[in-house]
Order: C-alpha cells, then sequence, then structure tokens
C-alpha cells in the first residue's frame, strides 16, 4: 500500500515540476519563458488553467505527504525483545554469555589465553 501511494506521490511531484516550469515567467529573468507564442488558449486562459492546476497538485501534494507519513508512523510499532518470548516460540536461543577471562597477577588488564 505505501509503495503504491509512494508511486503515486512522486508522480505528482513530477507533474507539479512540469506545470510550475510551463508558466510564465513575470520577473525579469533575462526574457526567458516570456513573449507571445500562439498557443491553444490565450495567455489569461493559460494563466487560469495552470494557476488552476498548480494549486490543485500542490494539494495533492501536501495531503499525499501527510497520509504517508501517517502510515509510515504505524508501522513503526514497538517491538518487545524477550528471550523467553522467542524460545516459547520456537526460536533458537541465545547462547548464554562466557566466563569472563582470568587475568595475569601483576599485569591489570590483561586476560589470560585458554
Amino acid at each position: 500500500m505505501i509503495t503504491f501511494l509512494l508511486v503515486v506521490h512522486g508522480l505528482i511531484t513530477l507533474a507539479l515540476v512540469a506545470v510550475i516550469l510551463l508558466q510564465r515567467s513575470e520577473g525579469g529573468a533575462l526574457g526567458i519563458g516570456g513573449g507571445g507564442g500562439g498557443g491553444l488558449m490565450t495567455a489569461r486562459g493559460a494563466a487560469n488553467l495552470l494557476t488552476r492546476a498548480t494549486t490543485i497538485l500542490a494539494a495533492l501534494f501536501i495531503v499525499m505527504a501527510i497520509l504517508l507519513a501517517v502510515l509510515a508512523a504505524g508501522t513503526n510499532k514497538a517491538r518487545v525483545i524477550d528471550p523467553t518470548v522467542a524460545a516459547k516460540a520456537g526460536a533458537p536461543a541465545a547462547p548464554p554469555p562466557a566466563a569472563p577471562a582470568q587475568q595475569l597477577p601483576g599485569l591489570p588488564g590483561v586476560p589470560v589465553a585458554q
């Protein structure tokens, strides 16, 4: 489920980037993206359509991000790490801890090889 939603979220992201890049620049970007250019719609109609598409895609992006965060938080449930429960379930028990190594007399911290 989360994988499907991530793919949809990625597609929404790509569509949002495309719609934003299609919009006409209003700033002084050295003339890039400005100008007339005959299209299917008037400049005002295209601006309204792109503005609506940007708004809808941005809203979908935010909703999907929140939904994915909620779903991801629900999958990280607390897990009990208890060797007695694992032994009851048929899992092999952990080996007992090894005995501490003996130390050489007069040399603190140097273990004796056995």
